[in-house]
């Protein structure tokens, strides 16, 4: 053979690899969901945001809940007999508030148990999927997020305050059509907390949890733990099963330079010669 025939072969073999890979993987995580519906004789659904990035220039691309994440996760549930338990696993930095009301209210009518695992985060948009759930599992140091809604790149909740503490006279068209279209879609996300909440919780805390979310009582991505998700009174776990994280990791970051975090991906056991006491 010729260098060029050992050159095209190696083009060929590089060319071909990601694609192999993503096989791969895609085939992995088949059968690790197919294992765990096994396992839980329930519904396994899926929804994971990365952050991509375009595959010729290398921009980061910010992946988010969509309708076309809706019509998928709605296909899922209708294909689900109605008293099969489904499992969603949610990685979000949430989305769009029509898509994600969709989906929370398509698992909020199912009538067998809603369980909706957060590994990491599950923000904005995928706390109101969240809401519908019967019971949310959380690792400990996962997060959910606020649902009040955001206007472009101006919270809904501050551009009212704008308009109460500044006179009439002082603000701009623009501005006063942002606090109404704002009014609107606070008074929106909160019917649809309410309409998600559990009936258990009362007419009173249901209003209260709704003001709370959805209001500005916190910014934006304000990370809300698990013992503070208990407080509003969700249905939290802390017991997450170590196949739902171990399953994440069949859903790679994609990786177009250095990783910004490395370690030797196996379990580290304490060494009783080595262990040192923690600051006091």
């Amino acid at each position: 053979m010729t260098p060029m025939d050992f050159f095209w072969i190696f083009f060929m073999i590089a060319a071909l690899q990601p694609v192999l890979q993503q096989r791969l993987l895609e085939s992995s995580r088949a059968r690790m969901i197919a294992r765990l519906e096994k396992e839980r004789g329930s519904r396994l659904i899926l929804m994971v945001h990365r952050q991509e990035t375009m595959s010729l220039l290398g921009f980061p691309v910010f992946r988010y809940i969509d309708v076309h994440d809706s019509e998928n996760i709605i296909r899922a549930i209708h294909l689900t007999d109605p008293d099969t338990p489904i499992d969603l696993v949610l990685h979000t930095p949430g989305g769009l508030v029509l898509a994600s009301l969709q989906i929370a209210r398509a698992l909020r009518r199912h009538r067998g148990k809603v369980t909706v695992f957060v590994p990491h985060y599950a923000m904005s948009g995928g706390t109101l999927i969240s809401l519908a759930a019967d019971e949310i599992v959380m690792s400990e140091h996962a997060v959910l997020g606020p649902v009040d809604p955001q206007l472009g790149q101006f919270p809904a909740a501050s551009v009212l305050k704008v308009v109460e503490r500044k006179p009439i006279a002082e603000i701009d068209d623009q501005t006063l059509i942002l606090a109404d279209q704002g009014e609107k879609a606070i008074r929106q996300v909160q019917d649809a907390v309410r309409e998600l909440l559990p009936d258990s919780f009362g007419e009173a805390r249901r209003d209260e949890v709704a003001r709370i979310l959805s209001e500005g009582h916190w910014t934006h991505d304000y990370a809300i733990t698990p013992d503070a998700a208990r407080e509003l009174g969700l249905p939290i776990s802390t017991e997450m099963p170590e196949s739902i994280l171990t399953l994440m990791n069949l859903f790679p970051q994609p990786v177009r330079r250095a990783p910004s975090v490395e370690y030797i991906p196996q379990p580290r056991r304490v060494d009783p010669a080595q262990t040192r006491p923690r600051r006091s």
